[in-house]
């Protein structure tokens, strides 16, 4: 009998070069209310130094337009100006990238068409190690929990749970249907993690930014990323 080859190390990127994998981190950002919580969730991953694949609905490219002022080409965002977007109600400055990212992004930032299905985060044979739809809108619960994609956001979600991969879903809508909810328990039922945008108050809070803040650093813990976004309980 044949011997079996040994398996390859798990060194290889998107490009297919050599060198040791960065944690690979999928974000949709889809037409829910909630832009501000995305745009800190990508520069938090950025300073992190993780490999970020991003992807935008229409519609999320729309709420980014109304809540931030930011108005992105779906088709050939400007990646630069969506990664250093602030409020206009925000008292910190601009994030300041490490370097300019190009029109598709770089070694470690990644852009992916909501309609291209041949793109790596599509398949479960592309190593990721954790996806993150924020905010997540209803349609795109309701897609999910049925195995219904309509879109790659819904697609690389399926994927991540067939996979059994980390899927954080953020809804921000309220109130919530009987029907949204039921979505919700049979995503949980099948291993993804519902973390509804509800910041907390007990943290010192002094400006809006805690309260985006609060919510990023919830979802970096779930998908296993330090960070000091907000002030930690002292040990007991």
């Amino acid at each position: 009998m044949n011997k079996l080859p040994e398996p390859a190390p798990d060194h290889s990127t998107i490009d297919g070069t050599e060198k040791p994998r960065r944690k690979r981190i999928v974000v949709a950002i889809t037409g829910a209310s909630g832009a501000p919580y995305a745009v800190r969730l990508l520069q938090a991953l950025r300073i992190s130094d993780v490999e970020i694949h991003l992807t935008l609905s229409q519609s999320g490219v729309a709420v980014i337009g109304e809540e931030l002022g930011l108005k992105l080409d779906v088709r050939h965002p400007d990646l630069n100006a969506l990664m250093t977007c602030v409020p206009a109600w925000s008292s910190v400055p601009a994030f300041e990238m490490d370097q300019p990212l190009g029109p598709k992004g770089d070694e470690r930032f990644f852009f992916h068409q909501f309609d291209d299905y041949m793109t790596p985060i599509a398949s479960g044979s592309f190593l990721t190690d954790a996806m993150v739809i924020c905010p997540c809108s209803g349609s795109t619960l309701s897609g999910v929990a049925r195995a219904a994609a309509s879109n790659l956001i819904q697609r690389a979600a399926e994927v991540h749970l067939k996979e059994h991969r980390k899927l954080v879903l953020v809804p921000r809508e309220t109130p919530m249907s009987v029907l949204q909810i039921e979505n919700m328990h049979r995503l949980a039922s099948a291993g993804a993690v519902l973390l509804p945008a509800m910041p907390g108050w007990y943290h010192n809070v002094t400006r809006l930014e805690d309260l985006v803040d609060f919510v990023v650093a919830r979802i970096m813990d779930q998908i296993g990323i330090e960070n000091r976004l907000i002030g930690r309980w002292k040990d007991q």
